[in-house]
């Protein structure tokens, strides 16, 4: 959904009511969760901290949010549970337009070197695709890595024909979801171990 410009919470509330009978708009559930190739997958890999301890927290910073604090970017609700079936409503500035699109959490994954979550477009999206985010604890080095992989391509009209700016802004938020969450770590007291950080622009 596009709008000429930031809609009311009452009207957020209504498309989130609207969201949650919707099913997903692509398939299979699960496609950038994995080592088997995926076709067009976007991916950022950052360094945020280091050890168990950093670990932990960057793994409650994620099942947070913490990653979607970026100012231009906002879900409804704000701290929305992670839970297999959440419908969440992503509230998206853009170049003097706003859109509203649906994604319901669809997996987990919790393990003791890994943790993270995955949403997938619902058919109110202007995309449709995958996102995964998580955090990895590396057992050879010990750095804590916070990734990003995700997969779409355009199912609304509007988005297709921008999608040179899509792209665009798809690398923006990578980028600024992984500074948000090395604030994140700062701010909860990580040992702020910078690394060798992979953050595409593609």
């Amino acid at each position: 959904m596009f709008l000429a410009r930031r809609p009311s919470r009452e009207a957020i509330d209504h498309f989130l009511r609207d969201s949650l009978a919707l099913p997903v708009s692509y398939g299979p559930i699960g496609v950038v969760n994995g080592d088997a190739p995926c076709r067009d997958l976007d991916e950022a890999i950052v360094t945020i901290g280091r050890g168990r301890a950093d670990f932990d927290r960057a793994s409650a910073a994620l099942m947070g949010w913490r990653q979607f604090e970026i100012g231009w970017v906002e879900t409804f609700p704000c701290h929305p549970p992670v839970e297999v079936g959440t419908v969440v409503a992503v509230l998206i500035r853009h170049l003097g337009f706003w859109s509203l699109n649906g994604c319901r959490v669809l997996y987990t994954v919790d393990g003791i070197d890994r943790v993270g979550f995955a949403y997938g477009t619902l058919t109110n999206h202007a995309e449709s695709g995958e996102e995964l985010f998580d955090v990895i604890l590396d057992p050879e080095s010990d750095e804590v890595k916070y990734r990003i992989r995700g997969t779409s391509k355009p199912q609304a009209a509007l988005a297709s024909i921008g999608q040179p700016i899509v792209r665009v802004l798809q690398a923006r938020f990578r980028r600024d979801s992984a500074m948000a969450m090395k604030r994140a770590m700062a701010e909860s007291g990580s040992s702020g171990v910078a690394g060798q950080d992979r953050v595409p622009t593609g």
